[in-house]
């Protein structure tokens, strides 16, 4: 039996309360503006235009004032001209009448010049209205930027958990499905964290309710009048995904997804411990049910939660292989902190029955969806890169432009890593390599789920600040605290398993 002892109780409860504090600090404390340069300059840029409209009132005004004095001049001249001429009436009337006609014209072109002068500063005024509503609507989206920083970082974190849970439960399933005997040694402890899925998802319950309330904008899509035509915020490309993307259906696919994920591995626990009290196979066929219902549900489920929650943040953009390319991220996330887990246990003398073919076969799993994961990421970047298309293509342009170090690190951590540590037979066999790649692996992933959400929701204002770690250690709190207790509760191999004495004798 596993023993939880009182130093991983402590370590347990210490992440999650430094988690909680860290949780509250970042929600509380207003993000920093980490770009502020871009700011100024565009400010310049509109403060350089409006000077510009004011060059241009005032020349115009000098202009008027120079034609207001030729008209006085002309007017200095006509008198003189007509003392001059006072004796010769006949020339002295022929000169009043010509100046009279150069004065109207001169009056004439003077409220031409007024007129020119008027609708120039009406333009002059529309375009500072015009440039005031770009400063207004650019400082608003900026404020939602900076707001979602902390409800992103905790979705990070929450994804990246989620994936450890589901994708554990997704390949305890297909051990069930594919009838395989060699898992039969670790699937108490796939049990054991399959049920802490329930956390992730209550914690991305959260995050659908809020958001639907209005309470952050990770997804612009959720904004009021996005979808109404009136509005001026108004977007017929999102609206024209209003069936699909809308309040009631994204909250019941959401509530769908938790129950049904949450309900498998519940009933899967409740056979195999009853398995173990009553013997014979029904409880491994009835199993074996589930897990191939599973198998289709999450097949498709696996897509639409990706296109869901992360896909629909960049609401304008879409790639038809992004579900499975999330698919593939969580699931060598959760093979990577599964093989953390079975080097512990072994390395503590908790599984004896367990060898170093069986983690050999573990560390395979990881580094093959590391290689899946990289030809899933390479496909999807190559395609949108040939075909050159503007909406798909701003997709990889924000990231090679705001976040170019943390991508480019995120997918040598997630493919080269493992390519130079693991690719050989003897290195899958050494606990401490095995340890050391899985933990690169588990870091670059959460970068990858960091990467994928927080261009979409907060921008250039991101960062690595107390929400992003306070999340993280909530998070790994609860699940050690989860996981090691269901590891207490029960024996850690299902001596009833038809398959039990093949897990016992495998080997390669």
């Amino acid at each position: 039996m596993f023993q939880f002892t009182s130093k991983a109780k402590i370590l347990a409860y210490a992440l999650i309360v430094l988690g909680a504090i860290s949780l509250v600090i970042g929600f509380t404390s207003v993000p920093g503006d980490h770009h502020e340069g871009g700011h100024d300059t565009e400010e310049q840029h509109h403060d350089g235009a409006h000077e510009e409209h004011g060059d241009d009132h005032a020349a115009t005004t000098h202009e008027g004032g120079e034609l207001f004095a030729m008209n006085d001049q002309n007017a200095v001249d006509q008198h003189e001209s007509e003392e001059m001429h006072a004796e010769d009436d006949a020339h002295a009337d022929e000169a009043t009448e010509e100046h009279a006609e150069e004065m109207h014209a001169e009056e004439h072109h003077a409220e031409d010049a007024h007129d020119d002068h008027a609708e120039h500063a009406a333009a002059a005024h529309g375009d500072h209205v015009e440039h005031g509503d770009h400063d207004a609507a650019h400082a608003e989206h900026a404020r939602h930027q900076q707001e979602n920083r902390p409800w992103s970082a905790f979705m990070v974190n929450t994804i990246f958990f989620l994936a450890i849970g589901l994708g554990t439960v997704f390949f305890l399933m297909i051990q069930y499905v594919a009838r395989a005997g060699w898992t039969v040694g670790i699937n108490r402890v796939m049990e054991a964290v399959g049920l802490f899925v329930i956390v992730p998802l209550i914690g991305m319950l959260i995050l659908v309710f809020t958001g639907v309330a209005d309470q952050h904008h990770i997804w612009h899509w959720m904004q009021d009048g996005i979808m109404d035509p009136a509005s001026k915020h108004y977007d017929a490309i999102i609206a024209g995904k209003e069936a699909y993307l809308n309040d009631t259906f994204f909250i019941i696919r959401a509530v769908v997804y938790a129950a049904v994920w949450y309900g498998v591995i519940v009933l899967v626990r409740r056979h195999s411990l009853k398995e173990d009290q009553e013997g014979g196979t029904a409880r491994y066929y009835k199993i074996f049910k589930i897990a191939a219902f599973f198998a289709v549900f999450y097949a498709v489920t696996s897509s639409t939660s990706a296109w869901d929650w992360i896909m629909s943040i960049d609401t304008h953009w879409f790639s038809t292989l992004f579900g499975w390319y999330t698919f593939a991220g969580m699931f060598v996330t959760a093979l990577a902190a599964l093989n953390l887990l079975v080097v512990f246990l072994r390395y503590n003398g908790y599984t004896p029955w367990l060898n170093e073919n069986h983690q050999h076969d573990l560390a395979k799993f990881m580094f093959a969806f590391s290689i899946f994961w990289t030809y899933l990421w390479f496909s999807q970047y190559m395609l949108i890169w040939y075909s050159n298309i503007p909406e798909e293509v701003t997709y990889y342009m924000q990231r090679f432009d705001q976040y170019n170090t943390l991508f480019l690190t995120m997918v040598a951590m997630n493919f080269i890593a493992p390519v130079l540590l693991v690719m050989s037979r003897d290195s899958k066999r050494v606990m401490g390599l095995v340890t050391f790649t899985a933990t690169i692996v588990l870091v670059g992933h959460w970068l990858d789920h960091y990467v994928m959400i927080m261009p979409g929701s907060v921008g250039e204002y991101y960062g690595f600040g107390w929400a992003e770690v306070g999340g993280f250690l909530f998070y790994a709190g609860l699940y050690i605290l989860i996981v090691f207790r269901n590891l207490s509760k029960a024996p850690l191999l299902q001596k009833n398993h038809p398959m039990v004495t093949e897990s016992k004798h495998f080997s390669l």
